[in-house]
């Protein structure tokens, strides 16, 4: 079992070595958020719960951190076959 540690995500993050589902896309727009706010949350963040995939049997993080103006957002990511951290969804809280 690959345990994520959020060290490996914002390492992931600080190499550009990610891709951002269409869903996550479309919840950055409704909620009028950039790209850079994704990367913040994840570089203040900690990881609050870890879930498998019923489907896939892949382990996802939900974190836990803040946008650039100080919001309050969590995001789901998981490693992909790649090896590039994938954001399925972001939101705020």
């Amino acid at each position: 079992m690959l345990k994520l540690i959020i060290s490996e995500l914002r390492d992931l993050i600080r190499s550009l070595n990610y891709v951002v589902s269409i869903h996550a896309a479309e919840e950055l727009d409704d909620d009028n958020l950039t790209i850079l706010d994704l990367e913040n949350i994840i570089f203040t963040g900690t990881i609050i719960k870890r879930q498998r995939d019923r489907q896939t049997n892949e382990i996802k993080c939900v974190i836990h951190g803040f946008t650039l103006n100080d919001l309050e957002a969590e995001i789901v990511v998981k490693i992909g076959a790649s090896g590039k951290l994938v954001v399925i969804t972001i939101y705020l809280v």
